[in-house]
């Protein structure tokens, strides 16, 4: 009992530096030269990774007897410590792929003012590395969280990833032409060599 309780401060360490991480180097990024807007933002993304997160990280005593909170998985503490080390993989790849972008990073769909198409380093393997990183880290506290819920809420932000890429690969290819679709070719968007 004590372990699962350390591997929940674990959790809420690893997440919360990724945060803070994330909070800092947004503050060294190019100007935005064309941005979406906050409706088409908050219908496509934010609102269903505001619930997944609300899913993921609170238990709803409601909806006990329902599938939301029921085990998909054993309760095992080696699983729950799978999940943590798949959730500190996926996170340490966004920051991968963070540092590799640069000042060209935004965390909503944007083009930056001389705006640089970035293929190396993760981005050689799949188009969207942190979106990437991020459903294998979600990915890791669904299994350590173990219930449906978390599932629901991993498909949620996979759905919301989704639909936010279209809309950056698009802009991407009105910006770049030919040297985008080239590379979209080459490269899979999420999962190398399969998505």
């Amino acid at each position: 009992m004590s372990s699962l309780l350390d591997l929940d401060r674990l959790f809420l360490g690893i997440w919360s530096l990724w945060l803070l991480y994330w909070l800092i180097s947004s503050f060294r990024v190019k100007r935005a030269v064309r941005e979406e807007s906050h409706g088409s933002r908050l219908g496509r993304h934010t609102i269903p990774i505001l619930i997944a997160v609300v899913l993921l990280m609170y238990r709803f005593d409601a909806l006990n007897g329902t599938f939301f909170n029921r085990r998909f998985v054993p309760d095992q503490p080696w699983i729950a410590w799978l999940g943590f080390a798949l959730a500190v993989l996926g996170l340490a790849f966004t920051c991968w792929a963070r540092v590799i972008l640069g000042r060209n990073w935004s965390g909503i769909v944007q083009l930056k003012q001389d705006h640089e198409l970035i293929v190396r380093g993760p981005y050689h393997w799949v188009r969207h590395p942190i979106y990437t990183g991020l459903l294998v880290a979600v990915s890791g506290t669904a299994l350590a969280n173990g219930e449906w819920r978390a599932l629901v809420s991993l498909a949620l932000i996979g759905l919301a990833f989704w639909l936010k890429l279209r809309l950056e690969e698009r802009w991407l290819c009105e910006q770049f032409g030919d040297q985008y679709r080239q590379y979209m070719h080459r490269v899979k968007a999420l999962v190398p060599g399969v998505l």
